[in-house]
């Protein structure tokens, strides 16, 4: 039998970067031949095996044909008679198609590493159009790399968008790749190539709604929402943010869409307007809680966050309250990243100035600077204790707020 290194480890060596998974093909063998050889199944559909040793896996070369809708509707076969290049040919895209026998040598029989170079994303075959979560892996892969699709490529997503094929998709496949794109260098690359192939209307229909959408005239009137959220998204990228952040980034101002354009100008106006799409979005790719929490947070509070010199001490604190920032400040804190990642997610303001983030995170160390403990002590009646604690927080709030006020009448 020959054993060939393929896939994603000799996509990454040759872009000159760091292989982490090692996946390998045995063509000639049986599997038989790998029990016999000590390598352990662990595969349910076809014959994947463990290394004994390394622990990597080995799957026997195959082949597949469609049988059914969706991702699960393959039929393998897996032969000794199965050829290296008809294993490589049912893969998604060419520049994972390509191998590397035992010296090292490259099998490039789909030109895979001319795409590689020249920056393209083209599917092997025809076969490409018969998994739907292909879609989404080519859109992660834009997302990684930069690289453009081939259109012969874009036409046919296209046509699975239109044949139905992304209908079929199950919600832990559309989040495994989604989340996965979301922490790619470039995750907005991953919303535009949705877009184009027309699979983000069915996705994500929520975000999708927000093109066309004018932004505030006094935010970034050039661009529509859409385009915003794409920046504020990017931005939370170049920033390092982390998976909860992005998501909450990207489904940030969903309102937008669904609320009239006379409202737009007056604040508060869409982000409570977003949180039934945003729940809705939530349940149907059973997002992660700690995902699905903050965003909804997020778009709850970001532009009362942004307008806190406009807010009362008292609606100060019961944000502070219904935000959980006393028993979380450290989910409060990402709840402010993202904030700052919608001002500054807009051309030209990626360096605004936020004093609203350090001014939040003083006013919650004030507010937490009592001894809830005595407070309570203090009470004749245990119905009393919730309001006197309130008390003494806002007692701590106001003067902080109100040279914050202060500081920002001096600075205009």
């Amino acid at each position: 039998m020959d054993i060939y290194l393929v896939g994603g480890a000799v996509r990454d060596k040759y872009l000159q970067r760091a292989v982490t998974d090692r996946d390998w093909v045995v063509v000639g063998a049986t599997a038989q031949n790998m029990l016999d050889a000590g390598y352990k199944p662990v595969g349910k559909d076809f014959p994947v095996f463990l290394h004994p040793q390394t622990q990597e896996e080995y799957a026997l070369a195959r082949t597949e044909r469609k049988i059914a809708a969706g991702y699960g509707g393959f039929q393998f076969y897996a032969d000794p008679n199965v050829t290296l290049e008809q294993d490589l040919m049912r893969r998604d895209l060419t520049i994972n198609a390509m191998a590397e026998d035992a010296q090292g040598n490259l099998i490039d029989p789909y030109h895979g590493l001319k795409d590689l170079q020249q920056g393209i994303l083209r599917h092997v075959s025809p076969a490409f159009a018969e998994d739907p979560v292909r879609i989404l892996r080519i859109a992660r892969f834009a997302a990684r790399y930069g690289f453009r699709i081939a259109p012969e490529t874009m036409i046919l997503m296209q046509k699975m968008v239109a044949n139905g094929e992304v209908a079929a998709l199950v919600a832990e496949r559309v989040w495994q790749e989604l989340s996965k794109g979301l922490m790619e260098q470039q995750p907005r690359l991953m919303i535009e190539t949705l877009r184009e192939c027309g699979a983000l209307k069915i996705i994500l229909p929520e975000l999708d709604a927000l093109f066309g959408v004018p932004q505030r005239a006094d935010y970034h009137p050039e661009v529509d929402s859409g385009e915003h959220t794409l920046l504020t998204l990017q931005y939370a990228a170049d920033h390092d943010y982390s998976l909860e952040e992005r998501y909450a980034a990207l489904t940030h101002d969903l309102g937008k869409a669904c609320t009239p354009q006379h409202v737009l100008p007056h604040h508060y106006g869409h982000d409570l307007a977003g949180i039934k799409p945003l729940e809705n979005l939530n349940r149907r790719w059973h997002i992660p809680k700690a995902c699905a929490q903050l965003a909804v947070l997020s778009c709850t509070y970001h532009i009362r966050i942004h307008s806190v010199s406009q807010l009362k001490p008292a609606t100060i604190l019961n944000i502070l309250k219904k935000t959980d920032a006393f028993r979380r400040p450290e989910r409060f804190e990402k709840i402010l990243r993202v904030c700052l990642a919608d001002i500054r997610g807009r051309k030209g303001f990626e360096h605004q100035q936020y004093p609203q983030h350090q001014h939040w995170l003083q006013l919650l160390a004030a507010a937490s600077n009592i001894d809830a403990q005595a407070i309570a002590q203090n009470q004749s009646s245990p119905d009393q204790i919730a309001s006197a604690i309130d008390e003494a927080r806002l007692r701590q709030i106001i003067p902080v707020h109100n040279a914050y006020l202060q500081s920002q009448a001096q600075s205009h």
